[in-house]
């Protein structure tokens, strides 16, 4: 029997990712914490540490339970793509991107009753096309770039944008699969096809 599984994520992509492998959380929750980029902090410190204090928010309150969170980021170099509100935004973002390598990094953390904390960081590498401006525009009046990071989500219209993608394709979307399903089964987690 698994114990109690909280996501501490509010991004339905999570949630939904979760559930192809079978993991259906008890309970769903918002970190809400500040999510401010330190002065010359690089990408996948910063995802590191902010899985891991929107983490803290839940462990003294969850403390028997199994404890995920998340975070991801769209980086060129060492500048971090923010997540995108408004279509001014959005547009600089799929601009910085156009015709360019960018990476995405997702850092998990999985806190459990046993205190057993791991947290892993994970890249993937994407290639966009050059986008027409008219690719540009289109795209925005989509909306799907609305709270995404860097301005864009893989798993939409986006995806007739990208010419390479190395590594986890989960990753981009918002949770690496293949190692979050690893470190579950390393703290115990029992999958099951019980509905």
């Amino acid at each position: 029997m698994n114990k109690h599984f909280v996501l501490g994520s509010g991004s339905k992509r999570r949630l939904e990712l979760l559930s192809q492998i079978g993991v259906k959380p008890n309970l769903v929750l918002s970190p809400n914490i500040n999510e401010k980029v330190l002065s010359k902090e690089l990408p996948h410190i910063y995802v590191q540490r902010m899985s891991l204090e929107k983490n803290k928010v839940f462990q003294q309150k969850y403390s028997q339970s199994i404890i995920l969170t998340a975070d991801t980021v769209v980086a060129i170099g060492r500048r971090i793509l923010p997540k995108t509100v408004d279509a001014i935004t959005a547009e600089q973002c799929l601009k910085l991107i156009s015709g360019r390598r960018h990476k995405v990094f997702t850092s998990f953390t999985l806190n459990t009753p046993h205190n057993s904390l791991k947290t892993k960081t994970v890249q993937s590498i994407i290639k966009f096309k050059r986008l027409h401006p008219d690719e540009i525009s289109y795209y925005l009046a989509s909306k799907e770039w609305e709270g995404k990071a860097g301005g864009y989500a893989i798993q939409g219209i986006a995806s007739s944008f990208i010419n390479f993608i190395s590594g986890s394709y989960s990753n981009v979307v918002g949770l690496p699969l293949a190692e979050l399903y690893r470190a579950l089964i390393s703290v115990g987690y029992k999958f099951s096809n019980d509905k």
